[in-house]
């Protein structure tokens, strides 16, 4: 379907053996109708979370805590490892992922709450852990705008994960962060190929726009990275020395890369994706990945997951360590200041 990821919704996990569709006050009418044109309109629920910190306890991810200020993704890349987590809201992971989005309105509100708690102590939270904190939607709500204001009154540390040319719009307030050592951007690049670029991601902004983000924020001081995700096999995997090497001539100082995970439904998806757009390179893509997977297409194997197994998996792994030794990049996580952290209806330690 033009400007979107995913052609379709597919039955979530939770799904029953019927569906009977009723409103119940979460606009079920307008969304249905939405979806009976050959364009679905993005339509948004405004709520009030009753938390905003996520926190993660798995061994192979290098962070413990995150928000995300937004549900559902208008960016539509087919190969979303959050695609699934619209189950739980019982919405399809397919066009329902990317079309019905929910805007977190207290994040800001709830966020200072937390700082305001005696027992909180400050350890860096990441922004776009599961959905992109600057898709579409962010340029009318600014909810990732707002947190960022917050962290910086506070002097708490950000981490940042994106593929949005919008973060630029809040370099102000990231120079700011940087100043004191409370902040660290990590910018997506999946493709620099724009056709591929499209299929995969029709409403992120392009490869090179994103280059030119890292180029912006480096020239701000703001220590920024490269994330070359997913590596899809024949598809974008042979760019990985290419993006990597790209993104440290515009500034970046570190790099990461993951293998693609196909989690639940989005096992379906990419494969009606890949009979869609690639279907002469289908098997080959899908039994690369079941090799890197135990012979699954997914495996949430701690340890593996990220990073498959196998001899293709090793072999992106030393691709990944010699371009990254190559070009004497640093370490992604970098130690960001908590020392600085100022508790609401504290006295402002400015000096």
């Amino acid at each position: 379907m033009a400007g979107r990821g995913s052609s379709h919704n597919v039955d979530h996990r939770f799904s029953g053996p019927q569906v009977e569709v009723v409103d119940d006050g979460w606009q079920a009418q307008e969304w249905e109708a939405a979806f009976q044109s050959q364009a679905p309109q993005t339509q948004v629920r405004e709520i009030q979370a009753k938390s905003i910190i996520s926190h993660n306890l798995s061994p192979d991810v290098p962070f413990g805590r995150s928000i995300n200020p937004y549900q559902g993704c208008e960016h539509g890349c087919i190969y979303c490892y959050a695609r699934p987590s619209h189950a739980y809201l019982e919405l399809s992971p397919g066009l329902d992922f990317e079309t019905k989005l929910f805007a977190k309105l207290n994040a800001a509100a709830l966020l200072r709450r937390e700082f305001a708690t005696p027992s909180y102590q400050p350890q860096t939270i990441v922004l776009g852990a599961n959905t992109d904190p600057y898709q579409p939607i962010e340029q009318h709500y600014r909810l990732t705008r707002e947190l960022l204001e917050v962290m910086l009154a506070h002097r708490h540390p950000v981490g940042i994960i994106t593929k949005s040319a919008m973060i630029l719009r809040d370099i102000d307030l990231l120079r700011e962060l940087a100043r004191e050592n409370l902040c660290q951007v990590m910018v997506s690049v999946t493709t620099l190929n724009e056709t591929l670029r499209r299929q995969l991601e029709p409403r992120a902004s392009t490869g090179a726009g994103r280059l030119k983000v890292v180029e912006k924020l480096a020239g701000a001081g703001v220590p920024v990275g490269v994330l070359a995700a997913p590596m899809i096999p024949r598809l974008n995997e042979p760019e990985l020395e290419q993006i990597i090497k790209s993104a440290v001539q515009a500034g970046a100082g570190c790099a990461d890369y993951i293998l693609l995970r196909l989690p639940h439904e989005l096992t379906t998806l990419f494969s009606d994706w890949l009979d869609e757009h690639y279907p002469g390179q289908k098997e080959a893509v899908l039994n690369q990945l079941r090799a890197s997977r135990g012979g699954n297409l997914n495996s949430p194997a701690f340890g593996t997951r990220m990073r498959g197994e196998g001899q293709f998996a090793d072999l992106l792994a030393q691709r990944f360590r010699l371009i990254s030794r190559r070009l004497s990049l640093g370490k992604r996580h970098i130690a960001l200041n908590t020392a600085s952290f100022i508790r609401p209806n504290e006295q402002l330690r400015l000096f």
